[in-house]
């Protein structure tokens, strides 16, 4: 089974892929919607988004900049994170260190631990 990333033509996910950040954040304030699974931000600046709340699972970040983006409330299962800049970056509290390092030196999809219940 291949799972190639996708180019949506949601005109949230259009935004993001012309790296206009402001609007994307201000359309999502206003309760505006998504869907973002298993998406391709390859090489985007996504710096300043406001992901809570947001399903990126299986999403693919190759070479995109995500420094400083505070990831505690989106779902990442499954996402690529290869030769991204997470630096200052905030991660769920369920997936451990070692799993984002492979995942952004090897490109290993992340794998979440199961939630406290």
């Amino acid at each position: 089974m291949s799972m190639s990333p996708r180019i949506s033509q949601d005109p949230m996910y259009q935004l993001l892929r012309d790296e206009d950040i402001t609007q994307f954040n201000k359309l999502k304030a206003q309760g505006k919607t998504c869907d973002l699974t298993g998406c391709d931000f390859r090489g985007l600046d996504l710096r300043e988004i406001d992901v809570r709340g947001i399903d990126l699972s299986n999403a693919y970040f190759r070479g995109a900049d995500l420094r400083s983006i505070d990831f505690r409330g989106a779902k990442l299962m499954g996402a690529s994170l290869a030769d991204a800049k997470i630096s200052g970056c905030y991660f769920p509290d369920n997936l451990c260190a070692p799993e984002i390092l492979m995942s952004v030196e090897h490109g290993t999809r992340l794998r979440q631990l199961a939630e406290d219940s």
